[in-house]
């Protein structure tokens, strides 16, 4: 257990929501390289399947900034997203919004002694996941750990 935690904001607090899922890797990769692939939203679907059509609105960057709002789709479903916390190489979150779910996502980058571990938490309400609650919840933690995967080969190829 890592002495850092990421905080939810109120209405996403873990034992307030119907969903909690919890991941984490370690990454022998520089801090820089991890949040740089991180935050690079429309490369998601090249290196997790399971994310599609990323857009970034508003903006001329296309790399995740305090903020950003972006859609894209992940489960099969249209979500919009806005970033609510941004601490480069160390911290970031965005709230979700999809047909009968509201979500909160968040990563959280630490120094290890293999180099960094990075842990990515959801939380969901809304009927959606109160529906399919056991179902979501196994797909959802299995989704995260392939997307975490994908951020670990993607960073540490820059070191290959």
């Amino acid at each position: 257990m890592h002495a850092e935690m990421i905080f939810f904001p109120e209405a996403y607090h873990p034992e307030k929501t119907v969903l909690h899922v919890r991941n984490e890797i370690e990454i022998k990769a520089s801090k820089e390289d991890i949040w740089y692939w991180l935050t690079n939203a429309p490369t998601w679907p090249e290196w997790y399947a399971n994310s599609a059509n990323v857009q970034i609105l508003k903006q001329p960057e296309q790399q995740l900034k305090a903020g950003t709002r972006f859609n894209w789709r992940t489960f099969n479903t249209h979500i919009q997203s806005e970033v609510r916390v941004f601490k480069p190489y160390h911290l970031l979150a965005w709230t979700a919004k999809g047909i009968g779910l509201l979500a909160y996502h968040a990563w959280l980058i630490t120094p290890s002694d293999q180099g960094y571990t990075v842990i990515t938490e959801e939380t969901q309400q809304g009927w959606l996941p109160w529906l399919g609650k056991r179902f979501i919840q196994k797909s959802l933690y299995n989704q995260h750990q392939r997307w975490l995967e994908g951020l670990k080969r993607k960073a540490e190829s820059m070191y290959q």
